[in-house]
């Protein structure tokens, strides 16, 4: 197989991995989701503490059961770049649901994996998620944000960039869904 043809062949092997692991998050099967985790993986997730290390089922298993139904999703924006056995993915996350307390969740958040190839399969490593946080000396999360006004909402107000920094990134390269 050509250089070429490999990159290829691995992107498709990290894009089924990623969604038969979305799959998972949306159905709530704690198993499944961490079946594509390395043993020692890192996170980094919205939610405390700073940081976790290994799998944790029954901590993933508990936040599931606090949602009533699939929770519902989309990635846009997203980019993935394959190295020598390993690789990395980024993209902006829409997370939708009902809670059980009937709250209804439209959260957008960015993402970053780190994938790498053991034993043949892509697995995911490093796992980050965060939001942006208003630039105003208050350190609000910002968690109203929508596509739309992904960029200009969090900035404008509070953070001036530079005239040749684009407010609008690149089109949308992908979309992943977790229905």
């Amino acid at each position: 197989m050509n250089d070429e043809a490999n990159a290829r062949h691995e992107e498709e092997a990290i894009i089924a991995m990623l969604m038969m692991r979305a799959k998972a998050l949306g159905d709530k099967n704690a198993e499944e989701v961490l079946s594509h985790e390395t043993e020692d993986s890192v996170e980094f997730s919205l939610a405390p503490p700073l940081a976790s290390n290994g799998k944790d089922a029954a901590g993933l298993q508990g936040w599931f059961d606090t949602w009533e139904g699939p929770i519902g999703g989309e990635v846009r924006d997203a980019k993935l770049t394959v190295g020598e056995g390993v690789a990395f993915w980024s993209g902006l996350m829409h997370m939708t649901g009902t809670k059980i307390d009937g709250s209804e969740v439209d959260l957008w958040f960015r993402q970053t994996l780190g994938l790498v190839k053991q034993d043949g399969r892509w697995l995911v490593a490093h796992l980050h998620a965060s939001v942006p946080f208003a630039m105003d000396g208050g350190g609000r999360a910002l968690l109203d944000l929508n596509r739309e006004l992904r960029y200009q909402a969090a900035f404008s107000a509070t953070f001036r960039r530079p005239a040749r920094m684009p407010m609008i990134p690149t089109p949308i390269k992908s979309r992943i869904a977790v229905a």
